[in-house]
């Protein structure tokens, strides 16, 4: 009983820690087309999550139609914000584009409590909930079959991604903008459509992640606060690499189980809500650039 306890608290760590990579992936997509840390992805994942719950309720949209609908939303926004904010700061120092990323968070949280309200919703798009059959018959684990479905769903969002920037033509451009703005722009990449189309897919991201934590818990502003979560695994993986997301989520994940389960009656517990930064703060003082980050060489 014991081990199968364990496997438990193990299994329902790594299913948690993807959830924190789902979040993790948009902030890498950003920093790989801008070098900066896009504060506002948590608020992308609760402003998808928000308009997609919005579309259900106001208008009776099906599920899968709400779906599109709200992807239609975050690639129209991702226009926007190039629009409105990014075609104004190439070339910027990174702590302006932070800051410009700051105030949009404030504004999304804004403008979606105006539109939809500020109540707790209950989001049903008919993911599968409860204990997985299969694994509590077969094996007497619990696990939960939304846990499951998002690893599954994350799994293939990772590979995708991965094709998508080693591939294509635009992935390579995408890495050309983030190492210079200017020389990107020079042997002609459009950075227009470079930004358009990395916060569009970060939007699309941010809406898998909201649809999942918002199956999990409901959507609520509260939801927001993720990105604090998806800092630390950041840190572990590394900001430029999104199998650094994943793997950096599966650490956090497993580790803060571990840690509640077996080291929290010792210290009274609550140890989940603070593991992550202590591990993050462990790797910023020997292992800086995380475990799949490039290292940064300069010359004096």
């Amino acid at each position: 009983m014991e081990m199968l306890f364990f496997l438990e608290t193990v299994i329902s760590g790594l299913l948690t820690g993807v959830m924190y990579s789902l979040v993790a992936i948009g902030f890498v997509l950003i920093f790989k087309a801008s070098g900066v840390f896009n504060f506002a992805q948590g608020v992308l994942a609760l402003f998808a999550g928000l308009t997609l719950v919005g579309l259900m309720e106001t208008f009776g949209l099906p599920p899968w139609l709400a779906i599109i609908a709200t992807i239609g939303v975050m690639i129209a926004l991702a226009w926007l914000i190039e629009l409105l904010i990014l075609r104004h700061l190439v070339n910027q120092e990174q702590i302006i584009l932070f800051m410009a990323t700051l105030g949009l968070a404030y504004i999304l949280e804004g403008f979606g409590d105006i539109i939809w309200g500020s109540d707790v919703k209950v989001l049903d798009i008919g993911l599968p909930q409860g204990a997985s059959d299969f694994l509590l018959d077969g094996y007497g684990l619990y696990v939960e079959r939304l846990e499951v479905v998002a690893a599954v769903i994350a799994t293939a969002l990772v590979i995708v991604l991965a094709i998508f920037f080693q591939k294509t033509r635009i992935g390579r451009a995408l890495r050309a903008v983030a190492d210079d703005h200017q020389a990107a722009l020079s042997i002609g990449i459009s950075l227009r459509t470079i930004w358009i189309t990395v916060w569009s897919v970060a939007g699309i991201v941010a809406l898998v992640a909201g649809v999942m934590w918002g199956s999990k818990s409901g959507i609520q502003f509260s939801l927001s606060l993720i990105a604090l979560k998806a800092l630390p695994v950041l840190i572990l993986g590394g900001f430029t690499s999104i199998p650094g997301a994943i793997v950096g989520g599966l650490i956090i994940g497993v580790g803060e189980k571990v840690a509640e389960v077996y080291l929290g009656p010792f210290v009274g517990g609550a140890i989940e809500n603070w593991f992550a930064y202590m591990l993050a703060l462990v790797f910023l003082m020997f292992r800086p650039q995380g475990l799949f980050g490039e290292k940064i060489i300069e010359r004096v």
